[in-house]
């Protein structure tokens, strides 16, 4: 895969504030009882790369809402690759994830907003690290799976397509994200499934069959549970289609930090 895209820095200090509004696709059923948005039909998105009624997607209504922040984990690296595809081969169910980043004052889009997103594959490994798998024996050193870089247009959005992450022990399974406003200011999040999603998809999909049943789910997960107390873990509404999974939401930050 070819690296493409400019060598982005790394901010040298983070903000914890950041924002949340409803999902593209509908109520976002978080504890944080996400406002509702409006809910598009899988039509809008069309074949191949499925770009977002923009028109329809500025039409969004409702309050912002604080997103917890998230700590970034042991499986961040940044690649420094500017690509909407991130599946570099990886197997399992395809998802169209849509990222809105807006402001969170005035709920407006924001134009030329770095947005990282990264996650572990359909056996729960992450790319660039060893020791990883149920048994700690899977290396992916060296890889860059399953991480990319979009950069917002005027519209605020952002769009990547990738597969549904596996789950790995002591964790539920989700997405991380990080936005970027500036060399300054950096909110580090995670996004989360419905748990009968992933009961779905890890008994009824390659190669998810072959671990099919989860040790931890959003309600028995610490870090989930603790986002709740700013708020909820946030889980996404996923719009299902026979090819793929649509998933999607706003993200307001706050730009003063």
């Amino acid at each position: 895969m070819k690296k493409m895209g400019p060598q982005l820095k790394k901010p040298n200090h983070i903000t914890r504030r950041a924002m949340v509004t409803g999902s593209l696709f509908g109520l976002g059923a978080g504890s944080a009882g996400i406002v509702s948005g409006l809910c598009l039909p899988h039509s809008a998105f069309g074949a191949g790369p499925k770009p977002v009624d923009i028109a329809a997607a500025k039409q969004i209504e409702g309050a912002c809402r604080l997103l917890p922040e998230a700590v970034e984990g042991p499986y961040y690296f940044d690649p420094k690759l500017v690509r909407q595809d991130i599946r570099d081969g990886r197997q399992g169910r395809e998802i169209s994830l849509v990222l809105k980043v807006v402001d969170g004052v005035s709920c407006q889009p924001l134009d030329g907003v770095r947005v990282d997103v990264w996650h572990a594959d359909a056996r729960g490994v992450y790319s660039g690290y060893d020791s990883q798998g149920d048994k700690r024996n899977i290396s992916a050193r060296g890889e860059d799976y399953l991480r990319g870089t979009q950069i917002s247009q005027a519209d605020g959005l952002v769009r990547f397509t990738t597969i549904y992450p596996g789950w790995y022990p002591g964790r539920t399974p989700h997405i991380h994200v990080k936005v970027f406003l500036n060399r300054m200011t950096l909110l580090t999040g995670q996004i989360y499934f419905p748990e009968e999603l992933s009961q779905r998809i890890y008994s009824s999909f390659e190669p998810y069959v072959k671990r099919p049943v989860s040790d931890t789910r959003n309600s028995n997960d610490w870090l989930f549970q603790s986002a709740a107390k700013e708020g909820g873990g946030i889980v996404m509404t996923v719009d299902s289609e026979e090819d793929a999974l649509v998933a999607s939401l706003v993200i307001a930050v706050d730009k003063s930090g």
